[in-house]
């Protein structure tokens, strides 16, 4: 007989258990997201001047959640939402997305290893597709 408890049940595995393989741990930084970049300038911006989420999303017409989702960088929000928010902050969009590409130019410089390309066009700037 067995000097079990009479309620405990006998587990055999029926593989051996799997070896989880150890963190990298100089795994190289990401990079910054752009959702993350433009809703850090629509935070810092309606901050600055401040206004609440309600006001914004208000004025804005977007509901405050989803403006409360975009500055935090959870929702990749459409040029429309964008505009309508900057234009709420009086902003236009071309100055939302300078400002966010200026952080994304900060961040970048601060990354170790990373260095700015030259290129020979003598335009510096940012474009975007739809």
């Amino acid at each position: 007989m067995s000097n079990r408890a009479p309620n405990q049940a006998r587990v055999i595995p029926l593989r051996p258990p799997a070896e989880r393989p150890a963190p990298e741990r100089s795994a190289a930084p990401r990079d910054p997201l752009w959702r993350d970049l433009v809703g850090d300038v629509l935070r810092r911006e309606r901050q600055a001047q401040e206004r609440t989420l309600k006001d914004v999303a208000d004025e804005a017409r977007i509901s405050m959640p989803y403006l409360s989702e975009v500055e935090r960088g959870r929702k990749e929000a459409s040029s429309e939402v964008l505009a309508a928010a900057a234009h709420a902050l009086g902003l236009s969009l071309g100055d939302l997305l300078a400002r966010a590409q200026g952080e994304l130019v900060r961040l970048d410089s601060r990354r170790p290893g990373r260095s700015r390309t030259t290129t020979t066009s003598s335009y510096d700037g940012l474009c975007l597709a739809a």
